[in-house]
């Protein structure tokens, strides 16, 4: 149950959380890092109910000038990599440099059932019980990019938790899996060596828009295999990597499980930032996903009222038999559909 609605300046009320009070109670206990309520407050931002809409507003920007201070970085990885052994490697050394990490790992959903395992925090049992660590499961639910949905959003309210590094673990590598990169400062693609056709084996694009590569399981009798594969990355690397920036993307070997290069990682990450900072690129790009951010806002929003809407609703159930036994195309449909929107031209 919620608890009881908040008047404000608004004539909307604010439906709050059981237990909180007041909207301020809430932002008061995110910023000095309760951890309850910082739970609390990313399911309100992740929730798709429409009386929670105004109240996720109110509670983000009310956090916002204690947000921007965090380091986020994207990892993606090829199944089997390793993606959760490698974070709570990484997420543990930083903590013992005493920075304080944030994990937001991203379950596929099923697209029966909709229903998500959310098993991250029993993958990353050591780094779920750290004090200086936090580790946040949320379901897909769909949306493509290996990202869900409310990413950004439980971003903004871990920054203003006072976390210094937001890691964003995704779904995995695929043809969609860029999407992360739009909403980080630094993305780290994690590779296997040894698993045949390394180089056919990841989009182009990923390769295109990784600023890292990580060779991971890099021991025993891999070492020499996972040589072999950096130098095939970093040879694909000089003919697909964007010229622009201050930034030459970089492939580094590790193994997460013997606890070797994560250190190295973690200073070429300081030495990307350092050149991305020094050169502008680093707010720019802030500023930019900013602006990204507000559109897919925009086109989630208009999608979801269009469907909402009575005559829509009414043409999809006329549409969709037709759809489904191919007497009409999906084209066709669409633009039926279309038809039912009012655009400022008319058309």
């Amino acid at each position: 149950m919620d608890a009881p609605s908040q008047k404000t300046g608004s004539d909307a009320p604010l439906v709050l959380p059981p237990g909180i009070s007041s909207l301020q109670q809430l932002v008061d206990g995110v910023c000095s890092g309760h951890r309850a309520m910082l739970g609390q407050a990313i399911t309100l931002v992740e929730s798709s109910a429409p009386r929670h809409r105004d109240t996720a507003d109110a509670l983000l920007q009310s956090l916002m000038p204690r947000t921007g201070n965090s380091m986020r970085i994207g990892i993606s990885g090829v199944p089997g990599v390793g993606k959760s052994t490698f974070i709570e490697a990484f997420g543990l050394h930083l903590t013992t440099l005493g920075l304080r990490v944030a994990v937001l790992a991203v379950d596929p959903s099923s697209t029966v059932s909709g229903g998500s395992i959310l098993g991250d925090k029993t993958r990353m049992n050591q780094l779920a019980l750290h004090d200086h660590a936090f580790i946040r499961p949320s379901p897909s639910a769909g949306t493509l990019g290996g990202v869900a949905r409310k990413t950004r959003e439980t971003m903004l309210v871990c920054e203003a938790a006072g976390f210094d590094v937001i890691v964003v673990e995704t779904v995995g590598v695929g043809q969609s899996e860029t999407t992360v990169a739009q909403m980080v400062d630094m993305y780290l693609v994690l590779m296997l060596a040894g698993a045949g056709d390394e180089l056919q084996g990841i989009k182009k694009g990923i390769l295109e828009i990784a600023d890292l590569l990580a060779i991971n399981k890099a021991d025993g009798d891999n070492r020499i295999a996972a040589q072999r594969a950096r130098r095939e990355f970093e040879h694909a690397l000089h003919y697909t990597h964007r010229p622009e920036g201050p930034w030459m993307p970089r492939v580094m070997t590790c193994s997460a499980t013997q606890n070797e290069g994560i250190q190295e990682i973690w200073q070429a990450m300081g030495e990307f930032r350092a050149a991305v900072t020094g050169s502008g690129h680093w707010q720019s790009r802030r500023q930019q996903q900013q602006v990204d951010w507000m559109w897919a806002t925009v086109r989630d929003e208009l999608e979801r009222r269009f469907v909402a809407q009575e005559d829509t609703r009414a043409e999809l159930e006329r549409l969709l038999p037709a759809v489904r036994n191919g007497t009409l195309s999906a084209g066709a449909a669409a633009r039926r559909l279309l038809r039912l929107s009012r655009t400022p031209d008319g058309s």
